[in-house]
C-alpha cells in the first residue's frame, strides 16, 4: 500500500473513530438516533468486555486496524487507549493511561445509562400511545 493510502487511512480512522465515539456519548440526546445509539453502545460493550476476554479489556477493532495502519507508517510507540492517543496527538500531552481509561469507562457507562433510560421511556411512550389509539378505535 502506498504512503498516500496509509496517510488517508490514518485520517479516515481518526475522523471515523472520533465520530463514532462522540455519537456513543451523545447520540441518546436526539430521539431519532436513540435506538442506533443504544445498538452502537452495546456493540462497543461487546467489543470491550466479550472480545476483550481474548484480546484484552477494552479491545476495539477500529483501534486495532488503525494501529496496523500506523505501524505501516512506522509509528510504533502507541498507547493501548485510543482516546489517550487522540488527546496526546492533538494536544501534545502525555496523559496518565489509567486516568484516561477510568474517565472513558465512566463516560461510557453514563452514556449507556442515559441511552437505556431514554430508549425505555420512548418504548413505553409508544406502547401507551398505541394502547390509547386502539382504545379510541374501539369507541
Amino acid at each position: 500500500m502506498s504512503q498516500n493510502h496509509l496517510i488517508f487511512l490514518d485520517w479516515f480512522f481518526t475522523i471515523f473513530h472520533l465520530a463514532f465515539s462522540i455519537f456513543n456519548l451523545f447520540g441518546w440526546i436526539f430521539r431519532k438516533t436513540r435506538r442506533l445509539n443504544l445498538y452502537l453502545l452495546l456493540i462497543t460493550a461487546f467489543s470491550w468486555f466479550v472480545l476483550g476476554i481474548k484480546y484484552g479489556f477494552g479491545y476495539c477493532p477500529l483501534t486495532d486496524l488503525h494501529w496496523k495502519v500506523l505501524h505501516h507508517l512506522k509509528v510504533y510507540d502507541l498507547p493501548y487507549s485510543y482516546v489517550k492517543f487522540v488527546i496526546d496527538r492533538f494536544f501534545g500531552t502525555n496523559l496518565n493511561d489509567r486516568v484516561v481509561d477510568n474517565v472513558v469507562v465512566g463516560l461510557f457507562f453514563l452514556a449507556l445509562g442515559f441511552s437505556l433510560y431514554f430508549n425505555i421511556k420512548d418504548f413505553n411512550r409508544k406502547r401507551k400511545e398505541k394502547h390509547l389509539k386502539s382504545k379510541q378505535d374501539c369507541l
